[in-house]
């Protein structure tokens, strides 16, 4: 629940409140018995600094970078062409299925 700052307009009486968001302001002042209790604009009580928090924090399980490990490249796929000491290439012949 947000605290409320609320001063008197007739007596400069001041008094911080704890409410719920949905509930009705102060009206009527506490010292003077006047309707003009109001609600005063005030600072939030915290402040963010620093680059913020992003959707992509935490995810990988605390990991600081946001950037992606590269994978090793492909391993050489083994192929039906085989090379002889000479570095002739030659295709085995098919087989029928």
């Amino acid at each position: 629940m947000p605290i409320y700052a609320y001063r008197c307009e007739e007596c400069g009486f001041s008094r911080d409140v704890l409410q719920k968001v949905s509930d009705a302001p102060l009206t009527v002042c506490e010292s003077c018995g006047k309707p003009s209790f109001r609600k005063q604009l005030t600072a939030a009580g915290f402040q963010l600094k620093g680059t913020g928090w992003y959707v992509t924090d935490f995810r990988n399980g605390g990991g600081s970078s946001s950037t992606t490990s590269t994978s090793s490249p492909a391993k050489s796929e083994s192929s039906s062409t085989s090379t002889s000491a000479s570095g002739d290439t030659s295709t085995p012949p098919k087989s029928a299925a």
